[in-house]
């Protein structure tokens, strides 16, 4: 979801990424996705995990996705960043299997 709004934040269609967090918004509330909660805790994972891939350089957003893969057991996601998610892994060996590339 993050992804998502960056890409059209980032783009000239500010309204239409406001128009898609309200709908997802809803449909968060009828139940049907939940969202991921950081916490604390999670603080020294994602300083190691960009630490370990600093000459790529991961962001705190990718960071945030291998986590997410991570706690769910499972390395599918959607994203346009093809390149980094081919080097990242999730449990350290896991590698992601991305939905957007085919992969």
């Amino acid at each position: 979801m993050t992804e998502a709004l960056h890409l059209l934040m980032r783009r000239e269609a500010v309204r239409l990424g406001l128009e898609l967090l309200a709908l997802l918004s809803t449909l968060q509330k009828q139940g049907h996705f939940s969202l991921f909660s950081m916490n604390d805790s999670h603080l020294p994972q994602l300083e190691k995990m960009m630490i370990q891939y600093a000459d790529l350089p991961m962001d705190l957003a990718d960071a945030s996705l291998v986590l997410l893969a991570e706690n769910l057991g499972h390395g599918r996601i959607v994203s346009t960043d093809q390149r980094d998610f081919r080097t990242y892994r999730w449990k350290n060996h896991h590698p992601f299997h991305n939905l957007l590339a085919g992969d």
